[in-house]
Order: C-alpha cells, then sequence, then structure tokens
C-alpha cells in the first residue's frame, strides 16, 4: 500500500513510519523528519496536495495546526483516498474541543474514514517527567488516574487498521493498567534511580476535573500489553548466541598475541605473568 501519514514527526509518527515501512509499505511521511529519515519519503507540510497522489490510505496523526488537517482533508477529498484514519491522543478541555472538530471534519468530508482515540503514551509521560524533575518536588494527586500506553503497540493497531476496511466509527486504544499519580511518578522515579518529595495535593482546573472523572480512560476496547514498569524497566532478554556467549573476552589470556611471551596481560591480575616457552 502506498501511504501518507501527516505529523509524522511527533512521538506516535516516529513509531508509526518504521512500523509501515517494516510491513512492506510505501511510505510518503509529512513532518520533521528524525535523523536518518528511515526508508520513508519525506515531504515539507505544504506539499501535501503531491503528496496525496496515488495513496491507498491516509493517515492523520495529532498536530496542533487546525489548518494542516483542513488541506490535508481537502487533498484527500481532491484525490479520492480510500480510507482516511484519524488518530486522536488524549485531551481534556479546549484540547478535547480541537480534536472533536478535527475528528467532525473526516466524518463530514465525505470520505470513508476511521477515527482512533489512545490513551498517554509511555514516551510522552517520560518526557513530561523529565522536565518535572528538574525540581526537588514532584506533587501528585491521588485521585487522578493514568493508562498509559506503548507508542509501538499504538503504531502496530495503526498499521493493522490500514490494512482493513474503514470502520465508519471512532474506536479506543488504551494501555494495560490504570495507575494512580503516585504509582506513575514512583515508578518511574524507581526507574530512573531518583528521589523527589511528593507532596500530596490535588490539581487544579477543569482538564485534571475531568481526567479525574475517568474521561481519559479506555473501558471494553482492545489493549496494549506492556505495562508502564515494564517499558521502563525491560527485562533482559537472554542471547541465544552460543558463540558470543562462549567466546573469551578481549583481555582473556586465550586472545593474547602468542608471538610474543613477554607481552603483559592487558587487564590481568598484576601478578599473572604468561608461561615462557622452552
Amino acid at each position: 500500500m502506498r501511504i501518507l501519514v501527516t505529523g509524522a514527526g511527533g512521538t506516535l509518527g516516529r513509531a508509526v513510519v518504521p512500523a509501515l515501512v517494516k510491513a512492506g509499505h510505501e511510505v510518503r511521511a509529512l513532518g520533521r523528519p528524525p535523523v536518518g529519515g528511515g526508508d520513508a519519503r519525506w515531504l515539507p507540510g505544504e506539499a501535501v496536495k503531491d503528496a496525496v497522489r496515488g495513496c491507498d490510505a491516509v493517515l492523520l496523526l495529532p498536530r496542533r495546526d487546525p489548518a494542516a488537517d483542513r488541506a490535508a482533508v481537502a487533498a484527500s477529498c481532491g484525490a479520492g483516498v480510500p480510507h482516511v484514519l484519524r488518530v486522536s491522543g488524549p485531551a481534556t478541555g479546549r484540547a478535547r474541543e480541537r480534536l472533536a472538530d478535527a475528528e467532525r471534519l473526516v466524518r463530514t468530508s465525505g470520505l470513508r474514514w476511521t477515527v482512533l482515540r489512545h490513551s498517554h503514551l509511555h514516551q510522552s509521560l517520560d518526557r513530561a517527567l523529565r522536565e518535572l524533575a528538574a525540581s526537588v518536588v514532584l506533587p501528585v494527586d491521588p485521585s487522578v488516574p493514568w493508562q498509559p500506553v506503548d507508542a509501538r503497540e499504538v503504531a502496530a493497531y495503526l498499521a493493522g487498521l490500514l490494512m482493513g476496511e474503514p470502520r465508519q466509527a471512532a474506536l479506543a486504544y488504551g494501555g494495560p493498567q490504570v495507575l494512580t499519580t503516585p504509582e506513575l511518578v514512583g515508578i518511574w522515579l524507581e526507574a530512573r534511580g531518583l528521589r523527589r518529595l511528593r507532596p500530596r495535593v490535588r490539581y487544579p482546573g477543569r482538564a485534571m476535573a475531568e481526567q479525574r472523572a475517568g474521561r481519559l480512560l479506555v473501558r471494553n476496547a482492545p489493549l496494549g500489553t506492556c505495562t508502564w514498569r515494564e517499558w521502563l524497566m525491560p527485562t533482559p532478554v537472554p542471547s541465544d548466541d552460543f558463540a558470543e556467549e562462549h567466546t573469551a573476552s578481549p583481555t582473556s589470556p586465550a586472545n593474547q598475541p602468542e608471538r610474543d611471551p613477554d607481552l603483559r596481560v592487558y587487564g590481568g591480575d598484576e601478578g599473572y605473568q604468561r608461561q615462557t616457552r622452552a
């Protein structure tokens, strides 16, 4: 398939584009390319009219510019794209209203469409906590729930949706666990080896009130499998390479030059001396 991905330079885009390329699709990506760029064809955002031509599907990832979304949908209509998949991240307050407008734009376009709403991404939460941890105090609200999900799992789910028929419906995809703020922050601090004061407070504002009420939780829908703890502290995978496991290290006497019996073994015990030949 030939797939256009808008907003490809964001957190989710950096997971989606490689997943689609690996699946064998021809990917045209709008956004700022990462280092190396991968095997996708990266184009500037203003090239959407040319980029959408001949595409079998368009994947609209969340962006802050409503005009860019309108331009992408208009270009998709002009090109007669068979499937437009709109992705909405977790949002409350005015941000939620903007995402609702973006979804409405796709639903009323006359195109065949699918909408996917996902919960907070592990990667985004990690970045936010890194910024907050610059302070010695991290206030936590026990009443605010979180349901983090790995961007790579969302990317794999999106790839499957693009391979299927348009659903003409809004779907949801969330993380495997619901955590309180103290649990979320505590696991993160443990994984990063940090200690911070964590006074319990009540976060103010309409946005936090909506999240406190569970508006961002995903229920009765497909869920990811990688937990917040597993993503932060993955279990080491034992190597199945026999040679790697059993080859002597470069500092081992077995790997020292044989032609110079007087050469000191680097890294060996101070009293070690190689046996000389007779």
